[in-house]
C-alpha cells in the first residue's frame, strides 16, 4: 500500500501569500518598522514592532491593521487577504471591526481563511457587476493538511468494511472510476453523465464509518485521494454580506463568489446574506456558502437569500429555468442546518429554491424556514425535521434513510423524486408529525410521492422507488381542492404508459414494497389513494393502522 503526496495548490496559494504579506521584523534592540505588501504589489502601510506585540497579546488582528478603511467605497480586498494570511501564520484569530462597512471589488482575489473569524456586525460589500474572475471565491476555508493520493487499491465493494491503507489519522477518502458514468441526466438539461465516484471516511487503519458507507461497487478504480480531517472546529461567526448582483448574460455560466468550506469540523453561526441589483437578466450562482468535500460543518442562525430565477436555452434546445442558489454542498458528509430562515418568501416563484446538493451523506435540515432541499446527483441520508417547506419543496434521489418530521411542505409534493435522475431511493422513507399543504394552501394536482420513469433511459445504474415507506400523523391541508376531487393519491403516475403486462421496461424500475399509513387526515375529509396507475403499484403491500 503506497501513499503518493500531490501538489496542493491551496497551500502553495498560501506560501506565495506569507511571501508577500507577513510582517517582516527585524531582530533588534529597538523598534523598527515591517512592511506589509498586498497582493498587488502596493505597499499598504508599515506595521511596528509594537503592533506584532499587541497583535500576540490580543490573540486577534483586525483588517483595519492591515490597512482596510471600512468606509464602503474604498476596495479592501487586498488588506483582507493579508490579514487572514497574516493570522493563519500567526495563528490569531480575526476579528472585523464591528462599525465597519467593507467594499470587496472584482479582483480575482481568494482570502484564505484557517483560524477562528468573528465578522461581528461588520457589511461586507461585494460587487459582482465587473468581475476579472466569476469563479473566485471571495473566502475560502481552507485546511492546512495536505491532500495525497493512494495507491495499491484496484477496486471496492459495495458497503466494504475497510480498505488495506494504513493513514496517519482519520481521513476522507474520495475514489472516481471515470470509466463507468452515473447520473446521465434526461430531459431538457440533458447530459452524458458524470464518473462514478464516492466519497467516505476512514480511521488510521482503514476501516470505514459506518455512518458514512461505500455505496457503489468500484470495478476498477482511476483515482482515489485522502484527506486527513481536521480534529479541530474551525469558527466562523457574525457578519451582514450583500452581494450586488452579476450582469451578465443569462445562460449557464455559474458564478462562485462566495464562502468556500473545504475544510472539516466547521462552524458558520449568525451570518446574513442579501442580494440587491438584480434585474432582468444575470447568470447563476453556485451557492454564497459552499461546502465541498470535506466533513462535520454546520451553518447555524443564518439568514439567506433566494436568487432570482432567470431563463435561458437547455442542452435539448429549449427553454428552461437556471437553477441558482444561496447553499451549496458536493462530496461532503455530514453538513447540518440548523436555525436557517432566508429574507424573501418561501412561496414566491420568482426565486429559485435556496440549496443544490450533490454526492452528499448525512444531510440535515433542523428548526429550518427555506424554500427548498435538493439533492440533484444523490444523497445518501438526508433528515428534514422541525421545519418549513417552501415553493420548491423536497426534491431528492439517493438511499440509505429519508427521514421528514414535525415538518410543514408547502411544495407541489410532499417529497419529489427527480425524474431526470431516475426517481431513485434505495432505501426506507419514513415521514411522521408533518403537515403538506399543497402549493402553499392552492389546489392541483399534488401528490404524496412523485416522480417519472419510463424504463426507456439508461441513467448509468438501476433506479428503485423507497422500499419501504412509513407515513405516521399526517395531514393534508386540502381545503381549497373543489368538492369533485378523489382525493390525493400517494404515487403520482409514474408512467401512464404502464396500464397491463405487455408495457417493457428496457431498464427495469424496482417498485416500493411496502406502504404503511397511520392517521392520515385531510382537511377535505377524503381518504388517501394509492395512485391514479393502479396496475404500476398493484403489487405494493399496503398496511393503514
Amino acid at each position: 500500500m503506497k501513499m503518493k503526496f500531490k501538489t496542493n495548490a491551496a497551500f502553495s496559494f498560501i506560501l506565495v501569500l506569507i511571501c508577500l504579506c507577513l510582517v517582516q521584523c527585524k531582530t533588534s534592540n529597538t523598534i523598527d518598522n515591517a512592511s506589509v505588501t498586498a497582493i498587488d504589489g502596493k505597499e499598504h502601510r508599515l506595521i511596528s514592532t509594537q503592533d506584532v506585540l499587541r497583535f500576540k497579546t490580543n490573540g486577534y488582528v483586525s483588517y483595519s491593521d492591515f490597512g482596510a478603511t471600512g468606509d464602503g467605497k474604498t476596495d479592501d480586498m487586498n488588506a483582507i487577504v493579508a490579514t487572514h494570511a497574516y493570522a493563519n501564520e500567526h495563528e490569531l484569530e480575526v476579528k472585523a471591526n464591528s462599525e465597519a462597512t467593507y467594499y470587496i471589488g472584482g479582483k480575482a482575489l481568494t482570502a484564505i481563511i484557517r483560524t477562528d473569524v468573528d465578522f461581528s456586525t461588520a457589511s461586507f460589500i461585494i460587487d459582482d457587476t465587473a468581475l476579472e474572475d466569476k469563479s473566485s471565491s471571495v473566502f475560502m476555508v481552507s485546511s492546512d493538511k495536505e491532500l495525497f493520493e493512494v495507491e495499491g487499491i484496484h477496486s471496492l465493494k459495495k458497503n466494504q468494511e475497510r480498505i488495506n491503507v494504513s493513514l496517519p489519522g482519520s481521513c476522507l477518502i474520495t475514489v472516481t472510476n471515470d470509466q463507468i458514468k452515473h447520473y446521465i441526466r434526461y430531459g431538457l438539461n440533458q447530459n452524458n453523465g458524470s464518473p462514478q465516484t464516492d466519497i467516505f471516511m476512514v480511521d488510521k487503519n482503514g476501516n470505514v464509518d459506518a455512518q458514512t458507507p461505500i455505496i457503489w461497487d468500484f470495478d476498477q478504480i482511476t483515482e482515489m485521494n485522502a484527506l486527513p480531517i481536521d480534529e479541530d472546529t474551525l469558527r466562523i461567526s457574525g457578519g451582514r454580506f450583500v452581494t450586488m448582483a452579476n450582469q451578465a448574460e443569462s445562460k449557464y455560466n455559474y458564478h462562485s463568489r462566495n464562502i468556500l468550506i473545504k475544510r472539516s469540523h466547521v462552524i458558520v453561526d449568525g451570518l446574513e446574506h442579501r442580494i440587491t441589483g438584480e434585474g432582468d437578466h444575470g447568470a447563476p450562482y453556485r451557492g454564497f456558502i459552499s461546502i465541498h468535500d470535506c466533513a462535520y460543518v454546520t451553518v447555524k442562525n443564518t439568514v439567506l437569500t433566494g436568487h432570482k430565477t432567470y431563463r435561458t436555452i437547455g442542452r435539448a434546445g429549449k427553454p428552461v429555468s437556471m437553477g441558482s442558489y444561496d447553499l451549496s454542498v458536493g462530496r461532503a458528509l455530514n453538513v447540518s442546518f440548523i436555525n436557517c430562515t432566508q429574507t424573501n418568501d418561501i412561496d414566491d416563484r420568482e426565486f429559485w429554491g435556496i440549496l443544490g446538493s450533490n454526492y452528499c451523506k448525512n444531510l440535515l435540515y433542523d428548526q429550518c424556514v427555506l424554500s427548498r432541499f435538493d439533492a440533484h446527483k444523490g444523497v445518501y441520508n438526508a433528515t428534514i425535521r422541525n421545519s418549513t417547506l417552501g415553493h420548491m419543496g423536497i426534491n431528492a434521489i439517493g438511499s440509505g434513510t429519508f427521514t421528514l418530521e414535525n415538518s410543514t411542505v408547502r411544495g407541489r409534493n410532499l417529497i419529489n423524486l427527480r425524474s431526470d435522475y431516475g426517481s431513485t431511493w434505495q432505501g426506507d422513507m419514513i415521514i411522521r408529525d408533518c403537515v403538506f399543504a399543497p402549493q402553499g394552501g392552492r389546489s392541483g394536482n399534488a401528490k404524496l410521492i412523485s416522480g417519472s420513469y419510463s424504463g426507456q433511459h439508461d441513467f448509468g445504474y438501476i433506479c428503485y422507488m423507497p422500499e419501504r415507506i412509513m407515513i405516521e400523523n399526517l395531514h393534508i391541508d386540502d381545503s381549497n381542492y373543489p368538492e369533485d376531487y378523489e382525493g390525493l393519491a400517494v404515487f403520482a403516475d409514474f408512467n401512464s404508459e404502464m396500464t397491463d403486462e405487455s408495457y417493457h421496461e428496457e431498464f427495469p424500475y424496482v417498485k416500493t414494497k411496502e406502504l404503511v399509513l397511520k392517521n392520515i387526515t385531510t382537511t377535505s375529509g377524503k381518504a388517501l389513494r394509492l395512485s391514479d396507475n393502479e396496475f404500476m403499484f398493484k403489487d405494493v403491500k399496503v398496511y393503514v393502522e
